[in-house]
């Protein structure tokens, strides 16, 4: 399973306005609702209902919101960019610019926790983190991001 197969340009934004980490998971669930078909109702309760269980903003700027859904069909990975850094709740209390979002059909437990792993190791990696503020495009971050898992 490559990122090229769970993330598509379509999957992608830069520059989304939120002040909270509420505002953020709402733009999150529409845009991801514009991709999958999901109703974004459903991908934000989902989404904050797993953020009740303990952030998931996972440190250096980054979060990793997922969740699990009846009617989807693969995995999805979305990646996106906020214009400025919120309060996440972070394991490291810093702010979150950076949210890539896994949403999974119910039934996809292992494909579910591989991508989570490989989702994290990403953004685990602080040039990568640095590179993707650097991208002004959603076409820049799928190529840089298709390219850190060729040569990963």
């Amino acid at each position: 399973m490559d990122f090229a197969d769970l993330l598509g340009p379509d999957h992608i934004a830069c520059g989304l306005k939120a002040t909270s980490k509420k505002q953020a998971l709402q733009a999150v669930a529409e845009h991801a609702s514009s991709v999958t078909g999901l109703a974004a109702r459903d991908v934000f309760n989902a989404l904050l209902e797993r953020e009740r269980l303990g952030s998931t903003g996972v440190g250096g700027g980054a979060a990793i919101p997922h969740g699990k859904f009846d009617g989807l069909d693969r995995l999805h990975v979305l990646i996106l960019q906020l214009e400025t850094p919120i309060d996440f709740d972070a394991v490291d209390h810093e702010p979150v610019d950076l949210l890539a979002v896994l949403l999974a059909p119910e039934a996809a437990a292992a494909e579910h926790l591989k991508a989570l792993a490989r989702v994290s190791r990403l953004l685990r990696d602080q040039r990568v983190r640095q590179a993707l503020r650097g991208c002004e495009t959603k076409d820049a971050i799928y190529a840089l991001v298709t390219a850190q898992d060729q040569a990963a």
